[in-house]
């Protein structure tokens, strides 16, 4: 009792109650600020600091009309384009504006020497407001601010690269996988998705090329990724590619097709399934014989008509033997058909066979396709020989 008399009265004290009083401003304000850099926060504290910008700027301007241009009004304008909402921006707007008639007033016609308010530098701050405010007009009916705008989109990309993420696999068992969007860009219409099924034994992977390339399939290549993600190891195998199919078909857009490809492998045995609408076919390497050979599967492109049928192809990988599965913008291009794509591919995988393949997707898309405008994207599985 003693002892918490004694820890009540130390907490009481004068210096404790200013320690619990500064730690609780210092949190707030750090909230305060995460809230308002993500975008959820208000923007006074940007309105208020542009407004305290103007004045400022003006009495430069006045002091020094020649280091100070009547047009660095121009600077909180922009600022305030990126910063704040339509309706704090036009008090913005009304404060720069009160500005450059008091600077009009002080320093005279402009007829009677430079650095005056001439109509070039209202109609520079005019055009510079105007635009300002539909950007944030935009902004504000989207309901991103651009504080969260890029982060968003930051956001998005690596949702998509932890979805395409391989599982791991058992010792015995190599697989990679490498994407390269079209012209350098973030975002691909290519994307995989990938998970272990039937308690781990099977590893099921879909590789999916959405119809456009770059920006213009992201979006549509990052619905189906989340879609797709939910289908695969809740439905049988044979089951996937025709609900995935059904799925598209009700989107509805007008340029709603994909190609895919799915595989299932056993990991115990080595035995898989190769189930493709209308995707290019996988390329099995054989160990003993050295060769490359073509695993083509029947079915059409996804989204063009219900009931679709996709009849699998079967193959086994022993040990040594590898699997590639990829993307037409690998192989294709409008000087180069499918075949001559795919026999400069297994004539850059040779390379790989004595050393092993491990670290090869990314280095064969660079020597296969490296300035091909069309996204690009390469999945290995390799099983390894045993010594």
């Amino acid at each position: 009792m003693a002892v918490d008399r004694e820890r009540r009265a130390k907490a009481d004290t004068l210096p404790a109650r200013w320690k619990v009083q500064w730690h609780r401003v210092r949190v707030g304000v750090r909230r305060s600020a995460v809230d308002y850099f993500r975008g959820d926060g208000s923007d006074w504290i940007a309105l208020i600091g542009l407004l305290l910008t103007v004045p400022l700027l003006a009495a430069m301007t006045l002091a020094n009309s020649v280091w100070f241009s009547p047009a660095t009004l121009v600077l909180p304008i922009v600022a305030g384009g990126l910063l704040l909402r339509p309706a704090s921006l036009l008090g913005l707007y009304a404060a720069a504006a009160t500005a450059l008639i008091v600077e009009s007033v002080r320093l005279g016609p402009y007829t009677e020497g430079p650095s005056r308010v001439t109509p070039g530098v209202v109609l520079t701050v005019a055009a510079c407001g105007f635009f300002g405010l539909l950007t944030a007009q935009f902004r504000s009916r989207v309901g991103v601010p651009w504080r969260r705008g890029g982060t968003m989109l930051f956001d998005l990309r690596e949702r998509i690269r932890v979805q395409s993420k391989l599982p791991k696999l058992p010792p015995g068992w190599h697989r990679e996988m490498a994407l390269r969007p079209a012209g350098g860009q973030s975002f691909s219409g290519d994307f995989v998705v990938a998970a272990r099924t039937n308690n781990g034994r099977t590893m099921e992977v879909v590789l999916t090329d959405v119809s456009g390339k770059g920006m213009d399939a992201a979006s549509r290549a990052l619905l189906l990724s989340g879609a797709f993600g939910g289908l695969l190891g809740s439905l049988p195998p044979h089951a996937f590619l025709p609900a995935a199919n059904g799925y598209l078909l009700r989107q509805d857009w007008d340029e709603g097709f994909a190609t895919s490809i799915h595989l299932v492998l056993d990991l115990d045995s080595g035995d898989y399934e190769l189930y493709s609408a209308g995707h290019p076919p996988g390329l099995q390497l054989s160990a003993g014989s050295g060769r490359w050979e073509e695993k083509a599967a029947e079915g059409p492109l996804l989204g063009v008509y219900d009931g679709a049928q996709f009849d699998p192809v079967k193959g086994s990988l022993r040990p040594g033997d590898v699997l590639m599965i990829f993307t037409d913008g690998l192989v294709e291009t409008a000087e180069r058909d499918i075949v001559e794509g795919m026999d400069r591919l297994t004539g850059e995988a040779d390379r790989y066979v004595a050393g092993g393949f491990h670290g090869a997707a990314w280095h064969l898309i660079e020597a296969v396709a490296k300035d091909v405008n069309d996204d690009r994207a390469l999945l290995l599985i390799c099983r390894e020989a045993t010594r």
